[in-house]
């Protein structure tokens, strides 16, 4: 038996209602989670346990911009507290400034997997260390700073002390960088080494994938504010902090990366994409990435199968115009098409792009014999004013020109993400290029065969399109996206049989369908890590 791989990650997507996600990078832990126990491999993954979940903007069924957080409770969702062989529950304690602070550790098992949510609700702790990590992604950059303290520092110590010795780590994200530390506090002790010696041995068991290229993805604190969460800690190492913060020194600067942190210590870092890869390499040219392109875990976002794709089709898509009317009121033939847009609303993801000729794209969508409908959704983050600039202007423009015709669903979940990815006919992906480090939401929705529309950034750089959906420049958008919808799209979508079917759109979703399976499944991707890993005995 090898040693289990350790999953590290800030948010995983298990359950909708469990908060402990706030987007892409928890859909795809969670789908890497499932993939890895169906392959019966072993693996700890560790994260957070957010109990007020993640505070997140959307538009409320009233239409105006609302924060909103839903609490959870992991008992209710089959997690359970980690205890020793007596029953008692282990607790682990790191320093943090002036302090000791105490974790414990919720647990749920999947198969081969085990997954650790850390929180800090003990009864040893203050009142103010309690709600550590209460928010997912808080926005006070102390808290933040701390919960990344507990993931990474925290995390090893609760996996030591269950009696874990993981063969390798993988980090993703720099949130979780701080493990790099502790896993040298570790060789220090084990092999009684200096600080660098030490260094150089963890660094042979670490991986370290990033996500993003975008700036709000990379933790950033003053080396102020480092060296004074840190300072204890470093007395445990007993070297002086300043050699810590070194570290994740941001050259130039007087600013610590999470990401230079982990970039500098990882054995391997990989991007994921190939396209991505190409864009690292240009900002961090002393860290060149492997690309591994990212993929989808088959059995969560199947919801088609292998019958007849149309018939099934129009079962899925009756299912979103259920949805679509009971939350909004608003009634929606089956025969016109729906377009699709659903992620986290910032700006580089362009959602307002489709809308952007509101009186062209309404003439176009009120046409009685090529009907369109378009339905949004997504929600941006609390500390995000673009995003909240960018729901007002979707709601007016929804509201005004495009009643009846567009509309946006409120609380967007992996619930709804399934119903939409398989329920709409095509499927709008229009990221800025270079700025999307992969995107998934497509490879779900050509998995039921919902058609690509699409800018050729992250994964979509990779295919060929001919034959499974249409790709868009990325200039020009909005009238490169009306000139394929009219001579393209709706042409292709409305020639139809005499049993309603258009018979060519069905075989490009027969092509789409079989892309993902056979080149973008969460399978796939296992695979290359393990490869690249070559997990040790």
């Amino acid at each position: 038996m090898k040693r289990p791989l350790a999953y590290f990650c800030a948010e995983y997507a298990i359950f909708s209602k469990l908060q402990t996600y706030a987007g892409g990078l928890g859909v795809l832990s969670g789908d890497y989670v499932r993939e890895v126990g169906d392959e019966g491999i072993p693996m700890i993954a560790v994260g957070l346990y957010y109990s007020e979940g993640f505070t997140h903007k959307e538009l409320s069924p009233e239409g105006r911009v609302v924060d909103l957080r839903e609490a959870s409770k992991p008992e209710e969702m089959g997690f359970s507290l980690v205890s020793d062989q007596q029953g008692k529950i282990i607790l682990v304690k790191l320093p943090i400034q002036d302090r000791e602070v105490w974790v414990r550790a919720w647990k749920w098992e999947y198969k081969s997997v085990t997954l650790l949510l850390l929180d800090t609700r003990v009864e040893k702790n203050t009142e103010q260390d309690q709600h550590i990590t209460d928010t997912l992604y808080s926005t006070e950059k102390e808290v933040r700073l701390k919960q990344e303290m507990i993931l990474g520092i925290g995390g090893l110590r609760m996996l030591l002390a269950m009696g874990y010795h993981p063969g390798y780590y993988h980090l993703n994200e720099g949130h979780s960088a701080f493990l790099i530390y502790e896993l040298i506090h570790h060789e220090m002790q084990e092999h009684r080494l200096a600080f660098e010696e030490a260094r150089g041995r963890a660094k042979q068991h670490v991986l370290f994938t990033n996500h993003t290229l975008m700036a709000a993805g990379h933790d950033v604190f003053s080396n102020d504010l480092v060296a004074l969460t840190l300072s204890q800690y470093a007395e445990e190492l007993a070297i002086p902090v300043k050699q810590l913060v070194d570290l994740g020194l941001v050259q130039q600067s007087s600013s610590f990366s999470m990401t230079m942190l982990a970039m500098r210590v990882a054995g391997k870092i990989n991007a994921v994409s190939k396209l991505h890869a190409k864009k690292a390499k240009e900002i961090w040219t002393d860290h060149p990435m492997e690309p591994i392109t990212n993929g989808i875990h088959l059995p969560t976002w199947d919801k088609t199968g292998d019958g007849d794709i149309w018939m099934k089709h129009k079962e899925n898509k009756r299912e979103l115009i259920k949805l679509i009317e009971e939350r909004t009121g608003t009634v929606w033939e089956e025969r016109a098409i729906i377009l699709g847009w659903a992620r986290r609303i910032v700006r580089y993801k362009r959602p307002l792009a489709i809308v952007e000729r509101l009186k062209q794209f309404g003439e176009m969508a009120r046409d009685a014999k090529r009907p369109i409908h378009l339905v949004f959704a997504g929600i941006s983050h609390p500390a995000d004013e673009d995003g909240r600039e960018l729901l007002e202007e979707l709601q007016y423009r929804l509201t005004s020109d495009l009643k009846g015709v567009a509309i946006y669903l409120p609380h967007y979940n992996l619930e709804l993400a399934k119903t939409m990815t398989a329920g709409c006919d095509v499927w709008i992906n229009t990221p800025v290029v270079g700025f999307e480090a992969c995107g998934t939401s497509g490879m779900k929705a050509a998995l039921n065969g919902v058609l690509p529309l699409s800018t050729r950034d992250g994964w979509m750089d990779e295919i060929e399109m001919l034959g499974i959906g249409w790709g868009l420049p990325d200039i020009d958008l909005t009238e490169q996206m009306m000139e394929t919808l009219k001579k393209k799209i709706l042409p292709l979508f409305y020639e139809q049989n005499n049993e309603g079917m258009p018979e060519d759109w069905a075989t490009m979703m027969r092509n789409a369908r079989e892309l993902i399976v056979n080149q973008y499944s969460m399978a796939r991707v296992v695979k290359q890590y393990m490869e690249l890993i070559e997990l040790p005995d």
